[in-house]
């Protein structure tokens, strides 16, 4: 949305202006001895983040460095904004933040776990289904082989794979063979047909026709 972007940039940046106002108070409110424990602090966290992110047997996001610097930042402005906030609404106020913040962290923390659990994950594989045996085109019927011939011709309009497709026209072959050995006279005229007769059902017989004795011996 156009109109997300500023507003989110205007928020976030009201709360850093705010997270500074804040934290030059606390600074004030500590004076020096409390100041040199909040360094102190910092530093603390900085080195536990570096030997945590050293000792990481997951894939690192950020170098040593970069995690250490961070974990002492946030460590030094969580404090002057604790000290702050306890300076200009009280201590109450101060730890209902702590709580909110503490909250917050662990949702979040928890959601990212989740996710990363579902990318990890593996995907349920599926077992193929087993191939359907293919009869023999000798033991499939006239009507069988006639609405295997029209199947299989649409599915040739399909997407088949390269391998899918050239079984299809073997087959086909095949059914064309074996149409013409059941009635050759019947596929002759399917045949002449042309290419809108697409269904040899109403072409090719199971039998080729028999000849009537009688008129066999009339023609004697």
């Amino acid at each position: 949305m156009p109109v997300r972007g500023p507003v989110s940039r205007f928020l976030a940046g009201a709360g850093l202006v705010l997270v500074a106002a804040v934290s030059v108070v606390g600074g004030i409110a500590l004076r020096g001895p409390g100041l040199v424990a909040v360094l102190v602090s910092g530093l603390m966290a900085a080195c536990v983040a570096a030997g945590v992110a050293r000792e990481s047997a997951e894939p690192r996001r950020r170098s040593v460095l970069e995690s250490a610097l961070l974990a002492g930042a946030v460590t030094v402005v969580a404090l002057l904004v604790l000290s702050g906030t306890a300076m200009v609404a009280g201590g109450g106020v101060a730890v209902l933040l702590v709580a909110v913040v503490g909250a917050g962290w662990g949702v979040a923390r928890w959601l990212g776990d989740r996710r990363a659990a579902v990318v990890r994950a593996p995907q349920a594989r599926v077992a193929p289904a087993p191939p359907v045996p293919i009869r023999p085109v000798h033991g499939l019927s006239t009507s069988a082989l006639a609405e295997e011939w029209v199947r299989t011709g649409a599915a040739l309009h399909g997407g088949l794979t390269p391998a899918a497709w050239q079984g299809t026209v073997t087959r086909r072959a095949l059914l064309l063979d074996e149409l013409e050995r059941r009635d050759p006279a019947g596929f002759a005229r399917w045949m002449a047909a042309g290419p809108d007769a697409t269904d040899p059902a109403g072409f090719v017989r199971a039998e080729p026709p028999r000849t009537d004795p009688s008129a066999e011996a009339e023609a004697a």
